[in-house]
């Protein structure tokens, strides 16, 4: 199939390969934007670690939690420019549309929308009221809840990346801001190596074991090396397995059980504009 300029840009702006390996990558891929990404990773060119959030745009990323500190919500309501995430008044949107969201505690983006904005209009009216202010395209691009015995919000200055985090039992503002700040830094895919999604796991193992016969491995080896190198993704990539970022010589893990033996992470929404 024909591959345009423009599907190559977009993957080299995504994975940061060069132009050619991007053009083949989709050639080989048929047009598969997530296929080719897997293809320039099989092949060892660069691409970026964190993809999850590939489509978002611009906009403001916020955490907001409850007066009882035991529901939160991360919500990206997104717009086509910095300009315009930048603005005051489309900041002050965006909070009461997170403020009705934590709230209300709707289900769904759609059930959000649903929602009244001011006692007059529905959020979705509201949105295409400032559509039609603004001039640009603006949504909701991401929408989450997380509930728990203790919920910490993190938004990380410029309001494109915000963490909700949720504890099993109360802890100090300190801790609960440190490692609400581990995730914001650290973008981990699941709170632990069991709570990975079976997928994510079965592209890392299938890329493990393709990167390794690359390197010329024996054929019997190569099952042991991409457990190997899976057991590596669990500990960079999920929370509580993770160098502690204050102190690297811990998990995350062994520091919460420092604090207090049973304690541990029970929720986490993460979302950033890439």
């Amino acid at each position: 199939m024909a591959i345009t300029a423009a599907e190559v840009n977009k993957l080299r702006q995504q994975t940061g390969a060069g132009m050619m390996d991007c053009k083949k990558a989709l050639e080989e891929s048929n047009g598969d934007f997530e296929a080719a990404v897997d293809f320039l990773r099989k092949k060892g060119a660069k691409v970026a670690a964190n993809r999850a959030d590939r489509d978002a745009k611009e906009g403001v990323v916020l955490a907001k939690t409850s007066a009882d500190n035991k529901t939160g919500v991360v919500i990206s309501v997104n717009c086509e420019t910095d300009f315009v995430a930048k603005n005051a008044e489309f900041i002050e949107f965006a909070e009461t549309v997170a403020g009705v969201a934590l709230d209300k505690k709707p289900a769904s983006i759609d059930e959000l929308k649903a929602l009244p904005y001011n006692g007059q209009i529905s959020i979705a009216d509201k949105f295409m009221e400032q559509v039609g202010k603004i001039g640009e395209k603006i949504d909701i691009g991401y929408y989450n809840l997380v509930n728990a015995e203790q919920v910490v919000g993190y938004i990380h200055p410029g309001n494109r990346l915000a963490v909700a985090i949720g504890f099993n039992k109360q802890v100090s503002a300190e801790v609960a801001k440190n490692i609400a700040m581990q995730a914001a830094a650290m973008a981990p895919v699941a709170i632990d190596k069991d709570d990975v999604d079976k997928t994510v796991i079965d592209r890392e193992l299938d890329i493990a074991r393709e990167t390794t016969r690359a390197e010329g491995k024996p054929e019997e080896m190569v099952e042991k090396i991409a457990q190997g190198k899976l057991n590596k993704f669990y500990k960079d990539s999920t929370l509580l397995n993770q160098e502690y970022f204050i102190d690297n010589k811990m998990t995350v893990r062994q520091f919460l059980q420092g604090v207090e033996k049973d304690l541990t992470v029970s929720a986490l929404k993460r979302y950033s504009l890439s």
